[in-house]
C-alpha cells in the first residue's frame, strides 16, 4: 500500500464533499488515514461500515478498472493535479480524468443552468461558450441535458475545449442520450469525476460535484435557473471560494430565470 493506492481505496468508499475526511487526509496523508482506519485509530463502532468496506477493497483492481476505461486517477501528489481545487473546504480525495488532462489547467468559465431551457437560454449558453472558447478559455459544465449540453456544444462548435464534471463513474454515460457528446468532449477536453467506475449518479452526488465545477473555473455564469435550481448551489459554491458569479437576466415573468434574477 502506498499513498496513491490509499487515495484510490478511500475515494472508493468515502462520498465526495465529506469535510471531516478531506481535512484528515489533507492533514495526515491518505496512507496514514487508511492505516488508522484499519488499526483502530478511529472509532471502530462509528466507522464500522467504512472500515469493513475498506478491508474488502482491492486498490490495485480499482486502478485497473479505471485504466480499462481509458482514464486515470489524479491526486494532489501528481503534477497534473488542478491546484485550484485546494481552495475548497472539502477538496476531492482524487479525480478520475478521461481525455485531455491539460484542459483542467486552462483559464476556464463554468456555464450552468436549467435542464429545460427556453430557446433564448439555449442560444445564450451556446453563444457565451463559443465566445469564450474562441478566446482559448475552457468551458466547464456538468454534462446534463439543457444548458450544460448547449454550453459544451457551443465550445465544440467553436473548436474549443470543454470539460464535463459528472456525478457518476466514468464508465456510465449519464444521461445516456449524451453518450456521443461525452465522446466528442474527450477528443480535445475531458470528463472528470470523483466517483469510481460503477458508481451511479445519485441526487446528492449532483450537489457535491457542483463544488468541483465551481472550483475548476475562474468564474461561474448561470444561464436560466429556476428559483430552487441546483445551479444556484454551484453559484453558492463559487461564491464561498471567492470566485466571481454572474447571471443572465431573462424576462421578468419567466420561471426559468427566477434563480438568475435572485442572484442579480
Amino acid at each position: 500500500m502506498n499513498e496513491h493506492l490509499a487515495r484510490a481505496a478511500l475515494l472508493s468508499n468515502i462520498e465526495g464533499g465529506h469535510t471531516f475526511w478531506s481535512a484528515e487526509i489533507s492533514t495526515h496523508s491518505a496512507l496514514t488515514v487508511y492505516n488508522k482506519l484499519l488499526n483502530g485509530g478511529y472509532d471502530p463502532i462509528k466507522y464500522e461500515k467504512l472500515i469493513s468496506n475498506l478491508r474488502l477493497t482491492n486498490a490495485d483492481m480499482l486502478l485497473s478498472e479505471i485504466d480499462k476505461h481509458y482514464a486515470r486517477l489524479v491526486t494532489p501528489a501528481d503534477e497534473d493535479w488542478p491546484e485550484q481545487l485546494n481552495d475548497l473546504a472539502a477538496p476531492p480525495i482524487g479525480l478520475i480524468v478521461k481525455g485531455n488532462i491539460s484542459a483542467l489547467h486552462q483559464p476556464s468559465l463554468a456555464i450552468v443552468g436549467t435542464r429545460n431551457p427556453t430557446s433564448y437560454g439555449a442560444r445564450v449558453a451556446g453563444d457565451f461558450a463559443a465566445g469564450f472558447a474562441d478566446r482559448e478559455w475552457a468551458i466547464i459544465s456538468g454534462g446534463a441535458y439543457g444548458i450544460d449540453s448547449y454550453a459544451h456544444k457551443g465550445a465544440l462548435i467553436a473548436e474549443g475545449v470543454t470539460v464535463a464534471v459528472v456525478a457518476s463513474g466514468i464508465d456510465i454515460n449519464y444521461p445516456a442520450g449524451n453518450a456521443r457528446l461525452f465522446a466528442e468532449i474527450c477528443e480535445t477536453g475531458a470528463m472528470v469525476t470523483e466517483f469510481m467506475p460503477g458508481h451511479k449518479a445519485l441526487p446528492n452526488r449532483f450537489l457535491t460535484r457542483n463544488r468541483i465545477i465551481a472550483a475548476l473555473s475562474k468564474a461561474t455564469l448561470v444561464v436560466e435557473a429556476a428559483f430552487r435550481s441546483g445551479s444556484l448551489r454551484t453559484a453558492r459554491d463559487a461564491a464561498e471560494i471567492f470566485r466571481p458569479v454572474m447571471a443572465i437576466p431573462g424576462p421578468i415573468n419567466s420561471p426559468t430565470s427566477e434563480g438568475c434574477h435572485r442572484l442579480i
